[in-house]
């Protein structure tokens, strides 16, 4: 079975349309959040410091599909469900699950590479890290 870290966010009057129902862009920027949430609470340290220790400068996105299965308004309390269900020799695949009590009102997964700085500019993906796989497994 795979780890599993729940990230919880509150949505305010802000987050939604004039429909009152969560503006889409920020399911993506929770994700985000919930993303970096699950190595904090696996014990990897942050990337700053991976930066300077293993060159490692994050985890970008380089593909993603949600599906969107219930709305959301303000008021409501999301728990986002994240897990690291692929590994892969350059990448990962994160999913999520988000809920509200006991409906889900999305699920999504994205394909998300360690990072590196290339010489002469942009990234470059980096093997997976052993140590994090197993921080994280």
């Amino acid at each position: 079975m795979n780890k599993t870290v729940v990230y919880q966010v509150k949505v305010e009057f802000g987050d939604c349309d004039p429909a009152r129902i969560v503006w889409f862009p920020n399911f993506f920027r929770w994700i985000d959040a919930a993303s970096r949430n699950f190595f904090v609470a696996c014990g990897v340290p942050p990337w700053h410091e991976t930066a300077k220790t293993m060159g490692m400068i994050g985890t970008p996105l380089v593909d993603t599909q949600a599906s969107f299965l219930k709305t959301a308004s303000y008021g409501d309390i999301l728990a986002i469900h994240t897990s690291i269900t692929e590994w892969r020799n350059k990448s990962f695949v994160q999913s999520y699950r988000i809920m509200r009590g006991d409906d889900e009102i999305m699920n999504c997964k994205e394909v998300r590479i360690f990072a590196a700085d290339k010489e002469g500019g942009g990234i470059r993906a980096l093997p997976v890290p052993e140590e994090i796989r197993l921080l994280c497994s």
